[in-house]
């Protein structure tokens, strides 16, 4: 009996278990979501955590969710909002409200000397975080920014590795002066020229460094740097450290790059069959059969490697974090004997003495070298001219000649074809030029922090930019025809650069909060810095050999020295308020006064005020109801700001110099000084007055943002050179005569399509951004003449193309007009005027290198452990004066063409674009070679994996990477994102043969311990 009761317990238990078991598994939940506003939140992701099964709430925020273990737990998620992970139970209903996520209002951006909620910004000012700085392999963070950024466009000016940016803000601000921002890398400020063959200084700043940059771009952001500041400016954080366990990350990457394009030129056949036409000749008795010659651009471009490799290191305690990196960077060029190598170290250390004092410092160390090629010449003129650069030499290289001898040396064309090209040069020749730059530099900063009373805090910040600088340069004995060598064979250069700038800042904060609903913040700043320059140069010509190159000048036979010093000064007093009410209503008051040693006796000193204000409009009570609004914020600013940067020390004195004063006398060859630059007391900085209106948008629970900003920025006391009258003793004078004025419209959109498992986010921008020169010197002067093509005219864009305008080839039986050495068969202009004749008058504006806008996209997209990124940019509507264009269409001998010659004018074929040959001959300056330089650019592409987590190791990522894959474009040269006069602000939108941009392709690696 006793067994049968027991049997029949088991049964029973048994039974219940099963039946739980199937009840709880047959469990379904349901309920109501609603955001803190009690409203229903439709689409809101409900998914059983750690596994794919899920639903979406419906229109009235319901969901219904079966089969549930008792013990699951729910992940509710929705955009804008916090998610909540929330158990069952034993509950069958669950209704859960869900907060607004706020982040994005409370985000923490960097301003002038301090930061701010994201919410209480009332000026212009964009931020860029490291991921997207380092999406693209770049050796230098402007790079980073391209198109990232409304108002702000970045020009690639070369492809050579470490070569140098433009950035103009908001427009070019100057004519003779320096339109590129300043730079603030973690307090120390920092400048770039822009040069097209200078190496940039921020290719000494490692880009994975960065935690951030932003960008001020109205004068109410940037006012507060004052005399340094119409150019907009460029604030960069680096990483710090964090406090919580040890983090080790390795980032590596490993790549290839290629040319992008090669242009279309005559073959060996060709080219001697225009040879003979040119020199009316049979030097060549047949060319078809030299066939397809030598490819000399085939010879100077090469599959060049990129590689980057970072370890990091970031921890710490509650009272000490530390941030430490090592990094080695090298990128070859795709023309050979061109490279870029940079070491760098960081250390970033804060910590606190007591709960009222905290120190800290950074160091940056950076030794770089760049060894680089002549590229861009400056000098427009015809194929002669062009081909003083690798990549003229190699477009106009006869393919009939051959690179190099038996033995594998540089064989030099004065040396072949029985001295028939004597006077061209092998392109090979400027590739064995020595041409390299070795970089040290060092940013510290060491700051103390001081709590005084709850709510007042003091900073003392010293810096420290140190920075030196060797050049070395030779010209081989090797490279010369042998006809050709004599004693002054053989040239060579060494250049010492020193530069020190010290700066110290104290800054007094103080912040509070009042009545509740007002808060308040004052900052004050004393400012003082000095910057001092030194270099030291020693030519050399004539050596025995080339064995020593240029470590041993003292073998040359001539050598002359040059030695150059100057040192600056500039002390500054600035304060802001910043008041807010009920995160509302915000306003903002600046003002700086900067004295510079710089400036005449006159204005010493200036002050730049600026005042911006901000209303949260979504705050308002009216607003509450609009529920599809989630942000909505009016901005306006007004300031005015100074630009420094295109006066040099000393040019408001009367200086002398030691240049072109040289003499003869009594047969002694003696140096003289002479009067070289008159006194202007009234020298001063350059002014630039902005207004600015924004409005921030946010919708659908910020799902979808919008930033709209319209600006326009008057800049007067603009440097500039007039000519003064002979009478005077001095040809010209700097001073503050001229006067520009930009005004653009800003877009920028950001949206989170999808944040479940598969996550979409888009941004895109836009700038339209219009510059008109308002005057020159006073009214006295309407246009001036840059270049041969290009002008500077009042009430016009800077840097138009002015030229004749293109009208065929002069046809058998046509009327040849005088003017302009035109002959039947030659390239012909129009007769404008009607009067016969060619003259200036029938020059009219045929071009405008100013694009109608420029505009970036970016898409980034996650699954799983898989994530892809897209990132576009593209300019429109900007023209290109293709002076390359011009030199290689017009059949002048001894130098190769461009394809399209093949099809020249000759009386059987009256061809009406390319010139008949002709020895000597010149096409006139027409917008025959202006084209449209629009193009639209895939700048990168990645694809990425993070595997499965491996005990010890926090997260392994690996990628692959493509970048400037490919550019939409009908420019006919090599790049379209060209300028040969890089840091000009009046030559603009010239190619003359510039270092292109590669292609590349690479692999990655990025390891957290």
């Amino acid at each position: 009996m006793k067994k049968r009761i027991r049997l029949f317990l088991c049964l029973v238990l048994i039974a219940l278990t099963a039946t739980a078991r199937v009840m709880a598994q047959g469990r379904t939940v349901s309920g109501r979501v609603v955001g803190a506003d009690g409203n229903a939140l439709p689409g809101v992701s409900v998914i059983l955590k750690n596994t794919q099964r899920g639903t979406t709430t419906n229109a009235e925020g319901r969901y219904s969710l079966p089969n549930l273990p008792a013990d699951a737990t729910l992940t509710f998620s929705f955009i804008g909002y916090v998610s909540q992970d929330v158990a069952i139970g034993n509950r069958t209903t669950l209704d859960v409200t869900l907060q607004s996520d706020d982040r994005s209002l409370n985000e923490v951006v960097v301003v002038g000397y301090g930061t701010q909620r994201k919410v209480e910004t009332t000026g212009a000012i964009a931020s860029v975080k490291s991921t997207e700085l380092v999406q693209t392999p770049v050796a230098n963070v402007a790079q980073g920014l391209q198109a990232r950024v409304s108002g702000v466009q970045v020009s690639q000016n070369t492809g050579a590795p470490g070569g140098n940016i433009s950035v103009r803000i908001r427009g070019t601000n100057s004519i003779n002066g320096n339109s590129e921002p300043l730079y603030v890398v973690d307090g120390i400020q920092i400048s770039n020229s822009g040069g097209i063959n200078d190496v940039s200084p921020l290719s000494t700043i490692n880009p994975n460094d960065i935690e951030s940059v932003e960008i001020l771009k109205d004068a109410s952001a940037s006012a507060i740097y004052g005399s340094r500041a119409a150019n907009g400016v460029v604030l960069i954080t680096t990483k710090r450290g964090k406090t919580g366990a040890t983090r080790v990350t390795l980032d590596s990457y490993y790549g290839v790059q290629n040319v992008n394009k090669k242009l279309d030129v005559l073959n060996a056949a060709e080219f001697a069959q225009v040879e003979n036409e040119t020199f009316k000749n049979n030097y060549y008795a047949n060319p078809s059969s030299l066939g397809e010659g030598t490819d000399w651009q085939s010879i100077i471009f090469r599959q060049a490697p990129i590689q980057s490799h970072q370890l990091s290191i970031n921890g710490g305690s509650e009272k000490t974090q530390m941030a430490l990196s090592a990094n080695y960077f090298n990128q070859d060029g795709i023309i050979i004997n061109s490279n870029f190598k940079r070491y760098s170290f960081r250390l970033n250390v804060d910590h606190r003495l007591s709960d009222r004092v905290k120190v800290g410092t950074s160091i940056l160390g950076t030794y770089a070298i760049n060894s680089g090629v002549t590229t861009g010449n400056q000098s427009i003129g015809d194929a002669g001219v062009v081909t003083g650069t690798v990549l003229g030499a190699a477009i106009g290289a006869p393919p009939t000649l051959k690179p190099y001898r038996e033995d594998g040396t540089i064989f030099p064309f004065g040396e072949q074809a029985n001295g028939q090209y004597r006077e061209v040069i092998n392109p090979l020749n400027y590739t064995e030029i020595l041409n390299q730059t070795a970089i040290r530099r060092t940013l510290a900063n060491v700051y103390a922090d001081f709590n005084i009373l709850k709510g007042l805090t003091y900073r003392a910040s010293f810096n420290i930019d140190m920075q030196s600088a060797l050049r070395d340069t030779y010209s081989p004995r090797s490279i010369v025809n042998k006809s050709d060598l004599n004693d002054n064979s053989g040239n060579a250069s060494k250049t010492n650069t020193n530069n020190l700038a010290l700066l110290h800042e104290s800054i007094l904060t103080y912040s509070t909060t009042f009545a509740k609903d007002h808060s308040l913040k004052f900052t004050g700043v004393f400012a003082t810095q000095s910057e001092n320059y030194n270099q030291n140069q020693i030519n050399a010509t004539g050596f025995p050999n080339d064995a020593t190159k240029n470590d041993a000048l003292q073998l040359a036979l001539n050598r002359t020295v040059s030695s150059d010093r100057n040192k600056q000064r500039l002390d500054s007093y600035l304060g802001r308020i910043n008041y807010g009410f009920k995160d509302r209503y915000f306003l903002d008051l600046t003002a700086r006064i900067d004295g510079s040693s710089r400036f005449g006796a006159n204005h010493k000193y200036g002050l730049f005020p600026a005042v911006s204000a901000g209303w949260r409009i979504i705050e308002e009570p009216f607003m509450k109801s609009v529920s599809w609004v989630s942000d909505l914020k009016l901005r306006a600013s007004y300031g005015i700001t100074g630009n420094a940067a295109g006066i040099a020390p000393y040019q408001s004195l009367a200086t002398v110099s030691a240049n072109g004063s040289d003499y003869n006398i009594n047969h002694v060859y003696v140096t003289g000084i002479n009067p070289s630059g008159i006194a202007n007391p009234d020298l001063r900085w350059e002014r630039s007055a902005q207004t600015n209106i924004g409005l921030d948008l946010g919708i659908l629970n910020n799902r979808i943002s919008f930033i709209v900003d319209v600006y326009k920025k008057t800049t007067r006391d603009l440097l500039y050179i007039k000519t003064l009258p002979l009478s005077s003793g001095y040809s010209t004078i700097t001073g503050n005569f001229a006067a520009l004025e930009n005004k653009g419209l800003e877009l920028a959109a950001n949206a989170r399509i999808l944040d479940g498992a598969l996550k979409w986010n888009v941004s895109a921008n836009a700038t339209f951004n219009r510059n008109k020169v308002l005057d020159l010197d006073g009214g006295t002067t309407q246009e001036r003449f840059v270049t041969t093509y290009s002008v500077l005219q009042v009430g016009s864009p800077l840097g138009l193309f002015k030229t004749y305008v293109f009208d065929g080839v002069n046809q058998t039986g046509e009327t040849v007009l005088p003017g302009y050495g035109g002959t039947v068969g030659s390239q012909k202009v129009k007769d404008l005027n009607g009067d016969g004749t060619i003259t200036a008058a029938d020059q009219i504006i045929t071009g405008n290198p100013n694009p109608n806008f420029i505009y970036g996209f970016s898409t980034n997209l996650s699954f799983k452990r898989f994530d892809f990124n897209a990132f576009l940019s593209g300019s429109q509507g900007n023209d290109i004066y293709n002076a390359s264009r011009l030199s290689f269409t017009m059949p002048l001998g001894q130098r190769n063409m461009l394809q399209g010659v093949v099809n020249r004018w000759t009386p059987t074929n009256p061809n009406n674009e390319y010139p008949a040959p002709a020895q000597g001959g010149r096409m006139p300056i027409s917008n025959y070679v202006v084209e449209d330089g629009s193009y639209l650019r895939c700048k990168n592409i990645t694809l990425g994996y993070t595997l499965p987590r491996i005990k010890g190791i926090q997260n392994i990522r690996v990628y692959v990477s493509a970048n400037n894959l490919f550019t939409i474009t009908n420019y006919s040269g090599f790049d379209p994102e060209v300028n040969t006069y890089a840091g000009s602000n009046t030559q603009i939108g010239i190619d003359n043969l510039v270092y292109p941009q590669a292609k590349s392709f690479l692999g990655g690696l990025q390891i957290t311990l």
